[in-house]
C-alpha cells in the first residue's frame, strides 16, 4: 500500500467518525470496483433506485451496475415534459434508494453541496428510504467553508462547461458569483446532522473522483 492509500484509509477513518457523530453511517473503500461491491450490498433487489446528476457514480461504474442488476429504476432522463418531469420527481422522492455524489465533506463528516434546481439535493434532505453517497477522497476538506469554495472553484467550472451552460465560469474557469440565468449555483445545502439515523451511507473511495 502506498503512502497516499495509507494516509486515505486513515482520513477516511476520521470523516466515518464524524459521519457517525451526525447519524450518518460511512463505509471506505479503496477502490471503484470495492465501491460498486458495497453499494450493491446496502441496496436489496428490487429496490427502486433514483440518483442525481453525478459523474462519480458513472466513473466508478455503479450505474452499469444498476441497470443490470435487476433493480426497479427510476430513471429521471426520460421524462421531457414539465408534466413528466413532474411526474418523475414524485416517484424519485418515494424511491427506496437515491443514489448522489457530493459536492464535498469535511474531515468532520459534514456534506456539502451546491445545486442548481434542487432536484439532488432536495431527495438527500428527506424523500426516499436510504441515500447513497459515493465520492472520492479527492473532495475531503477541512470545513464547510474550504467546501463552499471547493465547490465555486473547483466543481462548478468544469461543470458548467459539461452542461453548456452560458456562466462566466463557464468561459473565465473561475466563479463569478453569478446570477446567470443559466446558473447551477442555487441552493448550498450543509448537512450537518441528519434527522433519521442511517437514512445516509457515504462511501468514500480512495480514488480522485468527480469534480
Amino acid at each position: 500500500m502506498t503512502p497516499l492509500m495509507q494516509n486515505y484509509e486513515r482520513l477516511a477513518a476520521t470523516v466515518i467518525k464524524g459521519l457517525e457523530r451526525r447519524q450518518m453511517e460511512g463505509f471506505y473503500c479503496p477502490d471503484s470496483a470495492s465501491a460498486v461491491a458495497k453499494a450493491l450490498e446496502l441496496m436489496p433487489k428490487g429496490s427502486s433506485i433514483a440518483w442525481g446528476g453525478s459523474m462519480t457514480l458513472a466513473q466508478v461504474g455503479l450505474m452499469d451496475a444498476i441497470r443490470t442488476g435487476g433493480y426497479e429504476i427510476i430513471d429521471r432522463d426520460l421524462a421531457k415534459t414539465p408534466e413528466e418531469k413532474r411526474a418523475m420527481y414524485a416517484r424519485i422522492v418515494a424511491a427506496d434508494f437515491f443514489l448522489m455524489s457530493t459536492n464535498a465533506i469535511t474531515q468532520r463528516g459534514e456534506l456539502i453541496n451546491i445545486d442548481g434546481a434542487g432536484n439532488r439535493v432536495g431527495p438527500l434532505c428527506h424523500g426516499p428510504r436510504g441515500v447513497i453517497v459515493v465520492a472520492g477522497m479527492n473532495k475531503v476538506v477541512p470545513d464547510v467553508e474550504s467546501g463552499i469554495a471547493r465547490v465555486h472553484l473547483q466543481a462548478a467550472p468544469p461543470n458548467c462547461v459539461r452542461l453548456a451552460r452560458k456562466t462566466p465560469c463557464a468561459s473565465a474557469g473561475v466563479c463569478g458569483d453569478c446570477h446567470s440565468p443559466d446558473t447551477i449555483c442555487c441552493h448550498t445545502v450543509v448537512t450537518r446532522h441528519m434527522f433519521q439515523q442511517g437514512r445516509v451511507k457515504v462511501i468514500l473511495v480512495g480514488e480522485t473522483l468527480g469534480f
